[in-house]
């Protein structure tokens, strides 16, 4: 079965940080995807907020640039979102999705809640 687990999310005061994780189980080899984190605020579409190639290139929403990072570690199966400076609007669901080997289509986890509020 393949499964993408995210975690880490939680409720952190505007200019703090956080860490989510992408952890992948089953059949699926980030080494071989392109990993993409996205999120959903309410009433709002999702939008993709940073991706990671097998390659190991990145790009970011412009929203997030210079304070989001995106890193992989193949050894652990695992995707990283670092999160700093975090503003209210950044308050969303985060997705994480892959693409590629064992997810031709696309596979999403379930998603974690980032809360940025005082």
């Amino acid at each position: 079965q393949v499964q993408l687990v995210e975690s880490g999310g939680g409720l952190v005061q505007p200019g703090g940080s956080l860490r989510l994780s992408c952890a992948a189980s089953g059949s699926i080899f980030f080494i071989n995807t392109m990993v993409g984190w996205y999120r959903q605020a309410p009433g709002k579409e999702r939008e993709l907020v940073a991706r990671i190639t097998s390659g190991g290139s990145t790009n970011y929403a412009d929203s997030v640039k210079g304070r989001f990072t995106i890193s992989r570690d193949n050894a652990k199966n695992t995707v990283y979102l670092q999160m700093n400076s975090l503003k209210p609007e950044d308050t969303a669901v985060y997705y994480c999705n892959a693409v590629g080997g064992s997810c031709p289509y696309g596979c999403w986890g379930q998603g974690t809640q980032v809360t940025v509020s005082s």
